[in-house]
């Protein structure tokens, strides 16, 4: 059987004799770090191995235990390691002064070795169940996540299946919209956030009936005006909700007909008034359409497709984002390789597309 892992506590003071009274008496249950000044506390708590415990004291030359406790916390790497006060102070303000900072306990010089131990021992377990707690509630969080996420695309293909019998074009869009918003200059959480809304944009073609969303012609006025409804009703499918990813997802099926100009739809919105992921998402969805056979059309060459994206550059899509869209073009080719349109025989697309 294997040597049991030792927890590893951070002794600070700027006085030898004082860490080597607190390591006689906790050297043999855990591996001890020590540090003679704040600096050099902040440096060890923020490393790669950082302690489960600090033990800190308050009266110290230069940064005393207040602030180095202050900073710790103010980390996102060290506001969650427990940390002792070890001082001669004693006065009630001194202890509220401490515990204010995010202390979680106070031992009073000179030490017990008794009471050191114990306070020790229970504010470590105390530090393992919140961790284990901490793991749970985001292993449960993933889980929450990705179901949500498979709903959202499982609803984006309900659409796509009833329109044009593939699930590949609200990938391929999804994905060149990722692209765009990469080099608009998002984040990579902000882009991954449009990849996984993108594929809702159309599910308002749900609502609209099979006589005129699969019409092998054009639409006359009035089947127009039916069609152009799939916004709204896009965005009373998803409905008002707090989260993030369905809040984008509502937004981007209400607004990615709308035209830069302001002579889209459903609210003939202009310029930055439409939200941009609704903006970056015209850009992808028109041109994955033009290249894209349907009912009433063969796909267009991906050079002309390109050219007429230009060509409505200032009227129907952001100049800004047609920029972006044709400097990511050979990533974008590569993705309409890679999903092209399935056959008859494989007419669905992978779990893990997106």
């Amino acid at each position: 059987m294997g040597k049991q892992h030792k927890q590893t506590i951070l002794i600070v003071d700027d006085i030898p004799a004082n860490i080597d009274i607190l390591s006689s008496i906790l050297r043999q249950e855990y591996a001890l770090k020590a540090a003679s000044n704040g600096r050099k506390a902040l440096e060890i708590a923020a490393s790669a191995a950082p302690p489960d415990l600090i033990l800190l004291d308050v009266l110290m030359p230069e940064m005393d235990g207040f602030e180095v406790c202050r900073r710790l916390k103010e980390n996102p790497l060290t506001r969650r390691i427990p940390v002792i006060f070890v001082t001669a102070r004693d006065e009630i303000e001194d202890e509220a002064a401490g515990f204010a900072c995010g202390a979680v306990d106070y031992i009073g010089k000179p030490v017990s070795p008794s009471i050191v131990q114990a306070r020790v021992r229970t504010h470590l377990a105390l530090y393992d169940q919140n961790r284990a707690l901490e793991d749970k509630v985001r292993e449960r969080m993933a889980e929450l996540n990705d179901t949500r996420l498979q709903i959202i695309r499982r609803l984006g293909r309900a659409a796509e299946y009833k329109d044009n019998e593939t699930g590949m074009h609200v990938i391929r869009m999804s994905r060149y919209s990722q692209l765009i918003s990469q080099e608009y200059g998002l984040s990579h959480g902000e882009a991954e956030l449009v990849l996984h809304a993108a594929p809702m944009h159309d599910v308002g073609k749900i609502g609209i009936p099979d006589r005129i969303l699969l019409k092998p012609a054009k639409l006359d006025d009035k089947e127009w005006s039916i069609m152009r409804a799939h916004s709204y009703i896009g965005y009373r499918i998803i409905g008002d909700h707090p989260g993030e990813l369905l809040k984008a997802a509502a937004i981007a099926a209400y607004t990615h007909h709308e035209k830069w100009d302001g002579s889209g739809y459903p609210r003939r919105l202009k310029h930055e008034d439409i939200p941009l992921i609704g903006r970056i998402i015209a850009v992808a969805d028109v041109f994955d359409a033009l290249t894209s056979v349907r009912p009433y059309k063969a796909a267009w060459p991906v050079e002309e497709a390109v050219t007429e994206i230009r060509r409505c550059s200032g009227s129907h899509f952001d100049p800004a984002l047609v920029e972006a869209f044709t400097r990511r073009m050979p990533e974008i080719l590569e993705v309409k390789q890679q999903f092209a349109d399935v056959t008859a025989e494989a007419p669905f697309a992978p779990d893990d597309a997106l």
